[in-house]
């Protein structure tokens, strides 16, 4: 039984209990006690996984180490967790999400409908009129720093514990939520415009009167909706009607799956027959749909007509539907409303954005908690000096106001303005043109990546597909011999129209049929390059369509009938750009496709001859046969042929023994081309009708009807004649190679997901070398239930250094059963390429990452089926591409090429982290300088809690007097941006996070205590003060003026210090802060005593302990430089 197998999580310093030991106490017994991954029993067949799929919950899951939930954990956190637990449940109860269910829809008829379904409005905003300033307010002060001011600024209103003015608590915290607020006010009108503009696009409804116009927002179940050519679908839908004489219609979907391929669209038989959409209103039918869910590739549910005897019934599947936010690509088509809004499949594959935190915030938080316990102890100690006498607790807390300033407000307002700069920095670099940086808050992120999770249609691939090469097994023509072709096509049909001048048309029949006996003769180039062009032209799905000049039925039939082959506007439209590029290559050639239906079709020769074909049988391409095939007969000659095409592995069994196949489409696909395989096979009319009779019957069994069919078909590939094969080339992005392999030496692992076919995310994950050359591929085999996936993930175990190719559904598999196990196993792989996903299941991915690994995680991607994605990540990238601007505006920073991403994280990541985390430092170090000046000086004078420096001196010291040295860090830079990507292998050192760690934290915090280390920037706050005590005389006024004008020097000069390269514009904000203090003295008289600072004395006092502050550290950072320098120093000499 396969709960017999302990495949539990991968856990280090875990002890080995090999399976075959376990045996002994119970065969069939789970283990408790945690195994590694290499105890999988590799040689288990696959029948003992087949007894008992229902009990897997009992299986051991990846086990995540429970916290004893304590006082501690309260403290640490778990206050935050419970308060959110309590939000969520109150959300959930306000908003209790309604059951989701199957309803009968009458056609244009909402009033009967049975329930209350959601409007059709798109709604993107996160608040609105009642809940923006309680939401927004929350998301401000759930983070530690933002509670601790306001709790310390409410405190001054307590007159027992007020120290200072009410302006300097007040001030800066007002700032900083009034630059929040007005923000996410812009952020919130500009989602509301956008939502506006698509909730007020106009469709035509029918109803009885006739048609009339309607926003988008106010269609309802039930109504029938006229949706025109390359027209946005507002909601699911079930197609009645078109104008396609077919029945049929294209529409694109690459909002909802990213893939650009068109899908065929099939109207309900009935209502298609109607003669004229009028009778859509005289006809009594409904439609019975299943409950609204995810899955975008299966629907299921039933048309009935009422007023007909008997009833009529059609069954819906998918190809009857039309889903919201795809888009008509040819005709005009009507269709019943289904579902709208909340529970059309667009929306409830879309994730709804999250308020996205940096790293660097969180980092910062931590500190901040640490300063705020040092904050509480230093306080303590403070009272306790004093002998706990008197009030003591108002004591300790006017303590703990009076050293606040440990945690400076100006951090956050700090920080906030040096985003704010780095978005306006990139958005004006001229060598990433067009860039918009959507978020502000997260600029630090790009610095800090491991994974980038990528979309392939539209990111990494122009989805232009151009045909590159044809090969005849004896000779090879590429691009610039296609011209040769051309003259062998021309002289071939050349030779056969003058066939029929020369003979009756009877005698047509059987020349034809002696020609096609012919092949076991070796046959002519020109023979061979006219078979393997006809069959390229006849084998596919594509259908061409015209532009047509007017709208009437009659004159467009007329119109096709004339302008039948040579009008200019041709398009083809087809599932697959593959087949559209072959299709195109003959055209280029002379064989042109100018005609198709589901019956028959037409080719144009150079002569301009029209060639029919009746089809007779179609084998549609699936990913498990990687084949399609069709059977037509060609109409002046009788000829019944069956041609086929497909991937190499599916072929190879099917032609006849050759020696070249297999070695071409292995150098095809090393050139990163896509290869397909072309083969026929002469039916004569016995032949094909033994296999139509055989076919139908097996169409009709009930049992096994699948596995008969393929068998009856498969009887026909057999020793069938290889023609050709073809290599065709989806064009890349410019500079994807480079830039891919950029971001791989930078140290960041890439994974691909696309809704695209498994073979042509293979295919282009080697062309674009996001897989190496000398890298293995281990495509993992579909599984569907546990045992499949048990045995698949022992074979992927045993796999070293190779990349991962995995399905859709078969990641669903591993992920129900054996999640943690997958993921540390993916996580290994250099790249991993996850091909046929959902968008769902796009972000679900994002999320293990994140769960599992607790790194980085980027997503980038073009479409509207990489939004969930996108949102899900830590840093989200859209590129404004062919797919449209969905992915662009959801994502936090949006681009116009991939190739810019890697300046974008390389150069702009990299300064946006290191300015922060040296701002921040910056920062906190400021608060720490004079929290030990106030510390010290309370210490001297019998531990009294009363303020150093009072009123404009604190406001002062924060802003004007060093806030635009501190802020002129943002301008800071260690490596220039051509050395940042000439060494991507730099970026390696950001994601370990040493700028900003509590290392340098504890670092920062003994040097402003003691000013004793080899650090290169000592907070110089000991020798500040007690320089200060040493060398004042007698009045206390003097101990300010000395020590305060020492602290601004010494701020000033080690900004100075801690810049690496010099801006003009840091060099202005030096002086500029310098020259604003010296003519403040002149007003600070009730500080100063203004006839001291103009003395001698005070002069050389102040020089002397500036002096004695600052050159150590000036020595000490020489030194460092010199004998340990950091890696970007060596580059940079």
């Amino acid at each position: 039984m396969a709960d017999s197998i302990p495949l539990n999580p991968v856990r280090k310093n875990s002890k080995r209990n090999p399976y075959y030991n376990s045996a002994r106490r119970s065969r069939y017994s789970l283990e408790d006690e945690p195994s590694n991954l290499d105890e999988m029993p590799l040689m288990m067949s696959e029948e003992g996984f087949e007894n008992d799929e229902s009990d897997y919950q009992t299986l051991p899951r990846a086990r995540v180490n429970q916290r004893q939930r304590g006082l501690g954990w309260f403290l640490l956190g778990g206050w935050k967790v419970l308060c959110g637990s309590c939000c969520d449940c109150l959300a959930h109860v306000f908003r209790r999400k309604k059951e989701l269910k199957a309803r009968t829809v009458w056609l244009g008829c909402p009033e009967k409908c049975e329930e209350k379904y959601p409007k059709n409005g798109i709604k993107n905003q996160k608040y609105n009129i009642f809940t923006f300033v309680p939401g927004v307010l929350y998301q401000q002060f759930k983070f530690f720093l933002n509670l601790y001011f306001l709790v310390v600024a409410c405190s001054q209103f307590v007159p027992s514990l007020k120290i200072g003015y009410l302006y300097t608590y007040w001030a800066p915290l007002g700032f900083v939520l009034a630059v929040t607020v007005v923000r996410e006010a812009v952020d919130e009108a500009r989602r509301y415009q956008r939502d506006k503009e698509m909730n007020s696009q106009l469709y035509s409804k029918l109803t009885v009167r006739g048609k009339i116009q309607v926003k988008s927002s106010d269609i309802q179940v039930g109504d029938l909706i006229i949706v025109e050519k390359n027209q946005r679908i507002p909601a699911d839908m079930i197609f009645l009607r078109t104008s396609e004489k077919t029945g049929s219609c294209f529409i694109r979907t690459d909002q909802l799956d990213g893939e650009t391929d068109w899908k065929l669209k099939v109207a309900v038989g009935c209502t298609q027959r109607l003669p004229a959409v009028g009778d859509l209103f005289s006809i009594s039918a409904y439609v019975y749909a299943q409950r609204p869910q995810l899955d975008i590739h299966s629907f299921e549910g039933n048309f009935t007509r009422e007023d007909t005897d008997p009833q009529i019934h059609e069954s819906l599947s998918i190809e009857n539907t039309l889903w919201a936010s795809t888009v008509v690509a040819s005709g005009t088509v009507i269709g019943v409303v289904i579902y709208t809004g909340k529970e059309t499949r667009s929306v409830l594959n879309t994730s709804y954005a999250k308020n996205k935190v940096g790293l660097l915030d969180l980092e910062l938080n931590r500190l901040t908690k640490a300063l705020f316990l040092a904050q509480v102890v230093l306080s303590v100690v403070m009272v306790a000096l004093q002998g706990f006498v008197g009030p003591w607790f108002r004591n300790l807390f006017r303590f703990i106001v009076l050293f606040s300033y440990i945690i400076p407000i100006s951090l956050r307002v700090n920080l906030d303005m040096g985003k704010s700069a780095y978005g306006w920095m990139i958005m004006k670099d001229e060598n990433i043109p067009g860039t918009v940086v959507r978020t502000s808050t997260i600029p630090e992120e790009l610095g800090r990546l491991v994974y980038l999770l990528t979309d392939k249609t539209g990111t990494l691939t122009q989805n232009e597909m151009i045909f590159k090469r044809l090969h005849l097994g004896t000779v090879s023509y590429g691009t610039d011999t296609m011209d040769e072709i051309q003259s062998h096509i021309i002289q071939s049909y050349a030779q056969v129209s003058s066939q029929p001048s020369n003979s009756s048309t009877s005698g047509s029949t059987p020349s034809r049929k002696t020609q096609t006996s012919a092949p076991k003769v070796r046959k002519s180039v020109s023979s061979r390059i006219h078979e393997a062009v006809k069959a390229i032209a006849l084998c596919h799905n594509v259908t061409p369509v015209y532009e047509s000049h007017t709208s009437v039925n009659g004159e467009t039939e007329s119109a096709e009938a004339d302008q039948d082959f040579s009008d200019d506007n041709r398009t083809y439209q087809a599932s697959s750009p593959d087949e559209v590029a072959l299709v195109r290559w003959t055209e280029s050639v002379g064989l042109t496709l100018v005609n198709r239906d589901l019956t028959s079709l037409q080719l144009k020769t150079p002569s301009g001859q029209i060639l029919s074909y009746h089809i007779l049988q179609i084998f549609p391409f699936t990913s498990e046969s990687k084949r399609m095939g069709i059977i037509v007969r060609e109409e002046s000659t009788g000829d019944i042929t069956f041609y086929m095409k497909g991937a190499d592995v599916a072929m190879a069994s099917i032609v006849q023994y050759n020696d070249w196949l297999e070695e071409e489409c292995g150098n095809m696909a090393r050139e990163g081309l896509r290869t397909l395989v072309v083969a026929k096979k002469s039916l004569s009319e016995e032949q094909y009708q033994d296999f139509e009779n055989r076919y139908n019957q097996a169409k009709l069994s009930i049992h096994d009807r699948t596995l008969k069919v393929a068998a009856v078909v498969e009887s026909l590939e057999r020793e069938m004649e290889l023609l050709c094969l073809t290599g065709v080339e989806d064009q890349l992005q410019a500079d994807v190679r480079p830039t891919l392999e950029l971001l791989r030496n930078a140290g960041i692992k890439i994974w691909m997901l696309t809704g695209d076919k498994l073979e042509t995310a293979t295919c282009i994950a080697k062309s674009s070398h996001l897989v190496s050359r000398n890298q293995d591929i281990h495509v993992f085999r579909p599984v569907s239930n546990r045992g499949e996936a048990h045995l698949e993930l022992n074979a992927f175990r045993r796999k070293h250094d190779c990349a991962l190719v995995i399905s859709g559904d078969s990641l669903e598999v591993c992920l129900r059963y054996y999640e943690h196990e997958f993921v540390e196993l993916a996580c290994q792989c250099p790249a991993v390429v996850c091909c046929r996903c959902s968008p769902t299941q796009k972000a679900h991915i994002v999320t293990l990452l994140q769960q599992h690994t607790a790194n980085r995680t980027c997503a980038i991607g073009d479409g509207g089926n990489d939004v969930s994605m996108i949102q899900a990540a830590h840093c989200g990238i859209g590129i404004e591409g062919k797919e449209g601007k969905q992915a662009s505006l959801a994502a936090d920073f949006s681009i116009t090429q991939f190739k810019h991403i890697g300046r974008l994280l390389m150069v702009h990541g990299r300064n946006s982290y290191k300015r922060s985390a040296a701002l921040g430092q910056f920062v906190m170090h400021r608060g720490m300088i004079i929290s030990t000046m106030q510390a010290v000086f309370s210490s001297i004078f019998f531990f009294a809690s009363v303020p150093l420096y009072q009123g404009f001196l604190m406001v002062g010291y924060a802003t004007i007097y060093t806030m635009f040295p501190v802020f002129s860090l943002v301008l800071d830079q260690d490596v220039k941006p051509e050395m940042a990507l000439l060494y991507p292998e730099l970026y390696k050192d950001l994601t370990k996070g040493r700028s900003l760690s509590f290392k340098t934290f504890l670092i920062w915090v003994l040097i402003s205590i003691y000013q004793v280390d080899v650090f290169p920037w000592a907070p110089p706050g000991g020798i500040l003060m007690y320089g200060a005590m040493l060398l004042f005389e007698s009045e206390f006024v003097h101990v300010v003026a000395i020590s305060f004008t020492a602290l601004i020097l010494t701020e000033l000069l080690m900004v100075a210090l801690t810049i690496r390269t010099w801006h003009w514009l840091m060099v202005v904000a030096e002086f500029f802060s310098l020259g604003c203090y010296l003519a403040s003295l002149a007003f600070l008289n009730e500080y100063f005593d203004l006839s001291f600072i103009t003395t001698w004395p005070f002069l050389w006092k102040v020089s002397a302990i500036t002096l004695v502050s600052c050159l150590p550290l000036y020595i000490i950072k020489y030194l460092k430089r010199k004998f340990s320098p950091p890696s970007y120093s060596k580059l940079s000499s």
